[in-house]
């Protein structure tokens, strides 16, 4: 791993997933988050201060990179909730079937390598009656929009860390087995191409 992916990429990242925008869309999502929760994704820690500490039993917290390990520790330690953090990628959970009540992805299934097989994991960890609760960035639906996102992906891919800003969020969800309850989309104050958010839950 070079200088940048390991010193400077993290805290770039954790800046770009902080903004107001994004913020507010976290601030809208996590609250709803009920009893045993696992995170897609920990990162930063960015999502922590929104959870509801009396409608949260116990949160699993799953990040791969170290980086982003060492620099959520803070805000984990700050958190009234139970947090255990899972050093593994969301391609192969380390958790029992149906344990969780509750999945919380937030600006995650764009940067994982295989989301296909990480929703598959998702679904096998859910509880029957459970919740994905999901806000992510992805396929814009406008034509002139979705072209520069393709054109930009591989190098966006590159500088990025692995997030792609071409994925289509709805039909990858949905290709795994999840029903859709609730839906909405925008573009959300940003650059464009990285900017059109789906936010909704499904199960």
């Amino acid at each position: 791993m070079g200088f940048y992916a390991k010193h400077i990429l993290p805290h770039v990242l954790d800046c770009a997933c902080r903004t107001k925008p994004v913020q507010k869309q976290r601030e809208t999502l996590v609250p709803k988050a009920r009893g045993r929760v696992l995170e897609i994704g920990l990162g930063g820690g960015l999502n922590l201060p929104f959870y509801d500490a009396e409608a949260v039993a116990h949160l699993w917290a799953l990040e791969p990179a170290a980086e982003m390990r060492r620099l959520a520790r803070d805000r984990v330690d700050e958190s009234p909730i139970s947090v255990e953090i899972i050093d593994a990628g969301a391609e192969a959970i380390p958790l029992e079937s149906a344990c969780a009540d509750t999945l919380v992805s937030t600006y995650t299934l764009c940067t994982i390598p295989d989301p296909e097989s990480a929703l598959a994991e998702m679904r096998r960890v859910l509880r029957p009656d459970g919740v994905l609760l999901f806000c992510e960035h992805g396929r814009a639906p406008d034509e002139a929009v979705r072209k520069w996102q393709d054109r930009i992906d591989p190098l966006w891919t590159r500088v990025t860390g692995g997030c792609h800003i071409n994925r289509d969020i709805k039909s990858l969800i949905e290709g795994a087995g999840f029903e859709i309850a609730a839906l909405d989309t925008m573009y959300i104050p940003g650059w464009k191409p990285a900017s059109f958010n789906f936010r909704g839950s499904a199960g």
